[in-house]
């Protein structure tokens, strides 16, 4: 049976904080999924993640981030089997140049603007780079859309986080993006 898009039921809400420019200074935490959880970067083995092909591929990308975006630095990041916490830090740069990108929205015919060295072209330029590596090596691999960010404000949140993301294999037993768990 066809799905057919009906502007009624289905309508895709932004995650993002309103009236937040998220090319400002600040350190983000993010979520990146595949698509149906589907556990292509590698697996837990005794509380750590042993990266597959992909896997490795993703974790290079991410860690190639600031090459192509040099407003930001990394912290803290895993690769886990069907997704990936990270913290990217946007530096403050003024001497930012260039039109912005313009990409059409599939469900309507309003375009959504992408403004460069941004949190959301940050993150699509990884899934490109991933999604591409995949593409030349006959993967079938695809991400889940959008992502989900949490702006960190403060020191002790930030160490939170990192102890967070430090510990996820371990805790994969219990982790809501582990498929097993999805009934749970």
């Amino acid at each position: 049976m066809s799905k057919n898009y009906n502007p009624k039921i289905h309508h895709r809400q932004s995650m993002r904080l309103k009236g937040r420019d998220y090319s400002q200074e600040g350190y983000y935490f993010v979520t990146i999924c595949t698509k149906n959880k589907v556990e292509c970067f590698g697996e837990i083995i005794n509380g750590k993640m042993e990266l597959s092909e992909i896997g490795k591929i993703a974790n290079q990308c991410w860690l190639e981030i600031p090459k192509h975006f040099p407003n930001t630095k990394l912290d803290e990041h895993i690769i886990m089997p069907n997704h990936i916490h990270g913290i990217i830090v946007i530096n403050a740069n003024d001497d930012i140049v260039g039109a912005q990108n313009f990409v059409p929205l599939q469900q309507t015919n309003k375009f959504q603007r992408i403004i460069p060295r941004s949190l959301g072209s940050i993150i699509r330029g990884f899934k490109i780079g991933v999604t591409k590596w995949c593409r030349q090596n006959n993967y079938d691999f695809q991400w889940q859309k959008s992502f989900y960010d949490h702006i960190i404000r403060n020191e002790k949140s930030l160490d939170k986080i990192r102890e967070y993301v430090r510990n996820n294999p371990p805790q994969w037993e219990l982790d809501r993006n582990n498929p097993e768990n999805l009934f749970m």
